[in-house]
């Protein structure tokens, strides 16, 4: 029987969810995928569902899921996808779409060609030998870090003499830590500018804690960096992002924001916290996750095609 294929809606996000978990299960060994995660997904203003997205269905049980999304404005699309073992059919029928939509997107921003990028588990449930054979290429590889809190986690750090670490505590803060995202990013792999108010739809801003996002200032420099953290995920505390000025590195502000965040989900019960990062950043950011005790959960290829 050939798969069934639609659009998703936002009435689609607990059987996304549920797919999802599925394919954790297989690829992690527990599910850590949260509802509000994919609604928040679903309901992106930049993402044009009937469009954008796919649900592929093997009689009523849904077997793969893809969604793609344009933040270059240019050639750079990215993309979502998800297939479970045994239905590699539907996971090719989905991927032949979600090339096809970046390129269309691509063109329509005035470019010649698209440029995808496709994040998935080292040891997916896709086949990865038919993505290969669709021209796709691993490009970069990230470690999702985890570490276990202990009360002694639990202190809010002291700042040194000349150092504060407050929290975003109101618009001009929000602004503030947009910025220095914006600067400490801009040479990272894969990074692509966002305004404000693109910025605050990407971090979901309307369904963020923003007493978890912090900023470090310095007498001599200002504001210096930023970390964002949420405690909406059922597995563990998150760090979304965390960065220092280029100017301000080497003064152990990265580290004092980690503690500083380790301390507040020990406070708030939390057993375990994460994080993403980049294995080739080159600004020291592996070893000092490594330094606080952060260790290797699972790790994430960045697949890439060029189509056009």
């Amino acid at each position: 029987m050939s798969p069934f294929v639609r659009p998703a809606t936002l009435a689609d996000a607990p059987a996304v969810t549920g797919l999802l978990n599925e394919i954790d299960r297989v690829e992690i060994g527990r599910p850590e995928t949260d509802l509000h995660t994919v609604e928040a997904d679903l309901r992106h203003p930049d993402i044009d569902l009937a469009r954008d997205s796919w649900l592929a269905f093997h009689g009523e049980r849904l077997v793969a899921y893809a969604l793609v999304w344009d933040e270059s404005h240019g050639e750079r699309i990215d993309a979502d996808h998800y297939v479970l073992p045994d239905h590699q059919d539907a996971g090719q029928l989905l991927l032949a779409a979600l090339e096809a939509r970046a390129l269309e997107m691509a063109r329509a921003n005035g470019a010649e060609r698209a440029v995808l990028h496709l994040h998935l588990n080292v040891a997916p449930t896709v086949d990865q030998a038919l993505v290969r054979a669709r021209g796709w290429t691993v490009v970069r590889r990230y470690h999702v870090l985890e570490k276990a809190l202990r009360p002694a986690d639990g202190p809010l750090p002291e700042p040194p003499a000349g150092v504060r670490v407050r929290s975003c505590a109101g618009e001009a803060d929000r602004e503030a830590a947009h910025a220095l995202y914006q600067a400490a990013f801009a040479e990272h792999f894969d990074f692509q500018p966002r305004t404000y108010r693109q910025w605050l739809n990407d971090i979901d801003a309307d369904g963020l804690d923003w007493s978890l996002v912090w900023i470090v200032a310095t007498d001599d420099r200002g504001d210096a960096g930023f970390l964002i953290a949420r405690d909406d995920r059922e597995a563990m505390g998150w760090i979304r992002s965390i960065g220092v000025l280029r100017e301000t590195r080497g003064r152990g502000l990265g580290g004092l924001l980690l503690r500083h965040a380790f301390a507040a989900f020990a406070a708030r019960g939390r057993r375990t916290v994460g994080l993403g990062v980049d294995t080739a950043n080159e600004t020291g950011a592996p070893e000092l996750y490594a330094r606080h005790g952060m260790t290797v959960h699972f790790a994430v290829d960045t697949w890439e095609r060029v189509a056009g």
